[in-house]
């Protein structure tokens, strides 16, 4: 059974730091993102990686900001959040795929089958 679950959402001010938890199970996914839905917008790509390599990337409004890692033994995937602003306030979920994908698609969330039910992120000025 297909199952992402993330944590770690909350609110904080700007400047701050969180980190996002998402707990995997059910496949071995060939890669795992984050994205973010902000209200009214359009869900976009935060950050992603290659469970084989452990390749990373990442939008530029995040890039320097934020490091997404990998776990495998506790097969868990994080987002560390620093410097916070308030645009990044959004609904953020975990994503992740068994195929394989061309690198530069991976921030598409069009490219993810399996999706968690997401963690809301709430950042103050």
């Amino acid at each position: 059974q297909v199952r992402l679950v993330e944590s770690g959402g909350g609110s904080v001010q700007a400047g701050g730091s969180l980190r996002l938890s998402c707990v995997a199970s059910g496949y071995t996914y060939n890669y795992m993102g984050w994205f973010r839905q902000a209200s009214e917008k359009e869900r976009e790509g935060v950050a992603a990686i290659t469970t084989g390599g452990g390749s990373t990337y990442y939008a530029d409004s995040v890039k320097g900001r934020f490091i997404i890692s990998l776990d495998k033994a506790k097969n868990t995937l994080y987002l560390q959040m620093h410097s916070l602003k308030p645009e990044d306030t959004a609904m953020y979920y975990c994503a992740a795929d068994t195929h394989y994908t061309w690198v530069g698609s991976l921030l598409n969330p069009t490219k993810y089958s399996y999706w968690g039910q997401g963690t809301q992120v709430t950042v103050s000025s």
